[in-house]
């Protein structure tokens, strides 16, 4: 089961519409299932909900049977932003919505960081930062031994990129000339402990991806049609022959204005009131 390569990369205009509501679909439940769980992280789903919609509603190999082994693997670096991913695994079957209800609470699967072992459909238990892509190089690398097809979509967060681990796998990924692996970097300049640059500077990020041998892109990580355009272009690609690094310039806290601009919403939470507010924000703008 392979999606069909298109002979018009650009979404059309339904498409668009309906990744844009999926991305907003994204948003409105990680509000809702935050204030199931009283804290959360708001702020690194919005700037990246856009991605979560462009792949799994578009771009990526699923089928209903989340152990279909031709499944394209999505890992998260930043994975604290699974409060954002859970939901969508619901529609897609993957685990009972019902489940989504109790998000956090005692003897529920899901939790603050997604477990692999727990909750079907997610490939890598993330939570300490730096592991990810070390992790998809092994899958990407296992998938050509076994003369499968599936890509692997690695997520990870701009901080991330302080990492040294983060950089070890580049290297390796690109020794062995995995073009079935991509890197998407959520560079939505800020981290726990406040502006990445001010913390420790990374840029200049493409430069430094292409000089670890890797085909690099820099996209807006909120234009869904042209996110979703290149990554089915990424994804077609058979002649590339190492691996891909898509740079998405996004801002943290996308879709609630207030958090657009304030760096401490990176961990926090919404009275009832103030979430209620959020969601008519979020429902009021078309991203």
């Amino acid at each position: 089961m392979t999606t069909p390569v298109r002979n018009d990369l650009r979404p059309t205009n339904s498409e668009i519409a309906r990744l844009r509501d999926r991305a907003q679909f994204v948003r409105l439940e990680t509000i809702r299932l935050i204030e199931i769980a009283k804290v959360g992280h708001y702020t690194s789903v919005f700037s990246a909900a856009e991605i979560f919609a462009a792949l799994y509603y578009d771009v990526m190999s699923l089928s209903a049977d989340p152990k279909w082994p031709d499944r394209d693997r999505f890992l998260m670096g930043k994975g604290h932003a699974a409060v954002g991913l859970f939901p969508i695994l619901a529609e897609h079957g993957y685990i009972p919505t019902e489940v989504l209800n109790g998000y956090t609470r005692l003897g529920n699967p899901l939790g603050d960081h997604p477990d692999m072992r727990k909750v079907p459909g997610v490939d890598f238990s993330s939570g300490s930062i730096g592991h990810a892509l070390s992790n998809g190089l092994g899958m990407a690398l296992g998938g050509r031994m076994q003369g499968r097809d599936f890509t692997t979509f690695v997520m990870l967060g701009d901080g991330e990129m302080q990492e040294g681990q983060v950089w070890e796998a580049a290297i390796g990924a690109a020794h062995h000339k995995l073009n079935r692996l991509v890197a998407i970097i959520d560079r939505n300049g800020y981290q726990l402990d406040g502006a990445v640059d001010d913390v420790m500077g990374i840029e200049p990020l493409d430069e430094k991806w292409r000089a670890f041998g890797w085909e690099v892109h820099v996209v807006d990580g909120h234009d869904i049609a042209e996110l979703t355009a290149l990554l089915r272009r990424v994804k077609a690609d058979a002649s590339r022959e190492r691996p891909c690094c898509i740079i998405a310039r996004t801002l943290k806290g996308k879709g609630v204005s207030y958090m657009e601009t304030e760096p401490g919403w990176h961990l926090g939470y919404l009275d009832p009131s103030d979430a209620e507010a959020a969601r008519q924000e979020i429902l009021s703008k078309v991203i």
